[in-house]
């Protein structure tokens, strides 16, 4: 049963008009089995002034591209209702000149463009009108005896429409059907959705939310649980064995979907999931198409289910079946765009956007972590759907050709025109070690401003936790991920990059940057001095290599890797001699995974900064003092003293590495590897050579 939210209190205290409808909406928005993501329209007629301080009847609609949850009053968009009126006496109106004539009826041309189903809700003679995608109504509307079934909930109380394409002649239909139905009190859509409406927000409200729980009532009493999808064929695995699976799989399936652009992935063991992942009639109800138009853009068509028997646990089998099916899907999309194109399509990413694994889940692809979860959520208002349609009838829904007329619908494809353009770094994962610190943070920061996906590893789990807090509340949930990783531990850097595959899918880029400094004479030097720089330095960077290139090799796309040495590298320090020696060591290996790399896209690249003091965990230790020692001066002279040091009298900074990192790790270097670039304000001792 879904719930009735509304709070008469707070109602009470809104202003009449458009605060109204911005509480409506969101409440209706908030329940994702009363309407879908990004779907859905609302509105309200109100009396407004105009320029000239004439009263006249504006209807706010809710724009283009938004999304009912969350929207806000700038969000809908005011038209003259006197004006869009008279279109209801014309026999046709084109999408096109809907659009045009629609853009002329705006009281303030800022508004977003009107919502596509304007019209239905101009044409309905009712102060607030509500249009949602529940998922016990569509399971009527998608259901073979959808229409017989309505009579025996509704009776005479609703209007049915046959499916048509949102627009002008499916709003005549509606208003045509509620004016020639005197008891009509909602309209049920052919494998579309329900629209009512009230005199008041709050019984349009109360309303979507009774006859819903009237559907919904109407399916519970007839379902049997073990009978839901023909019953189960297979049993989930366990999450520990299953995460185990998918952290060696996803990399897989992200090179496999990631054709001319790279896709993110997740991933989601949901109950319903599950149930229908499981059940005898997956297989078959999977290909019959899409529950609701709203769904085509994110989710295709159809998704890509896996037939595989989890028990026997053989990921072997696995892989290959996921390569050959991705492929199989690929084609046969290519092969669906070709035979329903019209002239100046283009066609979309041919991999499918969902696909369903026995016992292991769902996996969901999209061009960042939200459009991928966007494709989740979506399914699984469709098992919702298709558990209802199969408990009543038959599960239909669009043919193949009315599939496509939705996905490359134009005024559809507007609504992800309004998405942000895509960046340098954008569907792109980088691993960073040593987030947390001056240069580790501010490179994560770097990245995820061109539209990278991060994942901050530290030993400072507090520290990279922070990093990863701020950059998601600046940028969006999902973008950062902090991992505690010690990278001296084989098995806690594997797992930290099994983690990057369970929450993205993959890495693109690895910048190796964990480290710690020590200095003393080297009579001085103990073996554990010794030990250590070169486990943190040495060893740490070649485990943290290691399993980047192995993760990379898996995905097939490529890769860069971007080592942060130091001037060092090249530059025998006074009493450094542990640290300069593996900080020589990490410059070399790097060449040699370069050369290693290359048949497989992969570069590998270094930075050799300098005295880089700002926001450093090594700067803020013991190691100020030695070098400090060393150089005969006091600790809080050494930053005008490596200033002094440069030939062009500079301070090095964080963003000034980070800088030099994302340009290795861009497009831009597309064409280098094994290269090194001194980020030092220029150290004579220290010039490559």
């Amino acid at each position: 049963m879904v719930k009735n939210y509304w709070d008469s209190a707070k109602a009470s205290k809104l202003t009449k008009g458009l605060e109204e409808l911005v509480y409506r909406s969101n409440l209706i928005g908030s329940d994702r089995a009363v309407c879908n993501w990004g779907g859905g329209n609302t509105s309200i007629k109100t009396l407004e002034k105009d320029f000239r301080g004439r009263d006249i009847e504006v209807m706010w609609v809710k724009g283009s591209g938004s999304d009912l949850a969350t929207m806000k009053a700038h969000n809908f968009t005011g038209l003259i209702l006197d004006d869009i009126l008279p279109l209801i006496d014309r026999e046709e109106v084109s999408d096109e000149e809907m659009v045009t004539y629609l853009s002329h009826c705006m009281i303030d041309s800022k508004h977003p463009r009107a919502s596509i189903e304007t019209l239905l809700h101009a044409f309905l003679p009712y102060k607030h009108v509500d249009h949602t995608h529940p998922d016990a109504i569509i399971s009527i509307c998608c259901a073979d005896n959808g229409k017989q079934i309505a009579e025996e909930i509704f009776g005479n109380r609703f209007v049915w429409v046959p499916y048509i394409r949102p627009g002008f002649t499916l709003s005549k239909m509606i208003a045509e059907g509620v004016k020639n139905n005197p008891n009509a009190e909602l309209v049920l859509m052919e494998k579309h959705g329900l629209v009512v409406w009230g005199d008041t927000a709050e019984e349009s409200y109360n309303k979507t939310i009774a006859v819903i729980n009237e559907a919904e009532n109407y399916i519970n009493s007839r379902i049997t649980e073990n009978s839901i999808f023909g019953g189960q064929k297979y049993q989930s695995l366990l999450e520990e064995d299953a995460r185990a699976i998918l952290a060696k799989v996803l990399p897989v399936i992200r090179g496999a979907v990631s054709d001319e652009k790279k896709m993110i992935l997740t991933y989601d063991r949901g109950e319903d999931i599950l149930q229908f992942a499981n059940s005898h009639y997956a297989p078959v109800l999977s290909k019959v198409g899409a529950a609701c138009p709203d769904h085509l853009v994110h989710t295709k068509r159809v998704p890509l289910y896996i037939d595989w028997d989890p028990q026997t646990k053989n990921v072997d089998v696995l892989i290959q079946s996921i390569k050959s099916e991705i492929e199989n899907f690929k084609e046969a999309y290519r092969s669906y765009f070709e035979q329903n194109k019209n002239e100046d399509d283009k066609m979309f990413e041919p991999a499918p956007r969902v696909i369903l694994i026995p016992g292991l889940g769902m996996v969901n692809t999209g061009k960042d972590i939200n459009n991928s979860r966007v494709s989740g959520a979506l399914y699984h208002r469709a098992i919702a759907v298709m558990k209802g349609a199969t408990t009543l009838g038959n599960f239909v829904s669009l043919n193949e050709n009315e599939s496509y007329n939705i996905e490359y619908w134009p005024l559809e494809l507007y609504k992800l025109s309004l998405a942000p353009s895509e960046a340098e770094f954008s569907r792109k994962i980088a691993f960073v070690t040593g987030g947390a610190g001056g240069i580790g943070s501010e490179t994560c920061r770097r990245f995820v401003s061109e539209g990278a996906h991060v994942v901050i590893a530290d030993l400072n789990l507090e520290g990279a936790e922070k990093v990863a807090s701020e950059i998601n509340e600046k940028y969006g949930n999902g973008r950062a991920l902090a991992i505690k990783m010690d990278v001296t531990s084989e098995e806690e850097v594997q797992s930290a990059f099994d983690q990057s595959s369970l929450t993205y899918g993959g890495v693109d880029i690895i910048v190796n940057n964990a480290g710690l400094a020590t200095g003393n004479p080297l009579d001085e030097t103990t073996l554990k001095e010794w030990n250590l720089n070169m486990n943190v330095l040495g060893t740490g960077y070649f485990l943290v290599a290691r399993a980047a290139f192995r993760l990379m090799k898996q995905q097939a796309l490529g890769g860069s890797m971007v080592f942060v040495g130091s001037k060092n590298s090249i530059y025998a320090g006074k009493n450094a001699a542990a640290y300069s020696s593996v900080k020589a060591l990490e410059t070399h290996l790097a060449r040699c995974i370069a050369a290693e790399g290359g048949e497989y896209g992969i570069r590998v690249n270094s930075i050799l900064p300098d005295a880089v003091l700002q926001g450093s965990a090594i700067w803020n230790s013991n190691w100020r003092n030695e070098r400090a020692a060393a150089y005969g001066i006091e600790p809080d002279q050494l930053e005008e003293h490596y200033r002094q040091r440069t030939t062009l009298k500079v301070n090095i900074y964080p963003s000034n590495i980070s800088e030099a990192i994302a340009f290795f790790a861009s497009s831009k270097s597309d064409r280098t590897t094994g290269c090194m670039i001194t980020v030092d304000g220029g150290v004579p001792a220290a010039f490559t050579r």
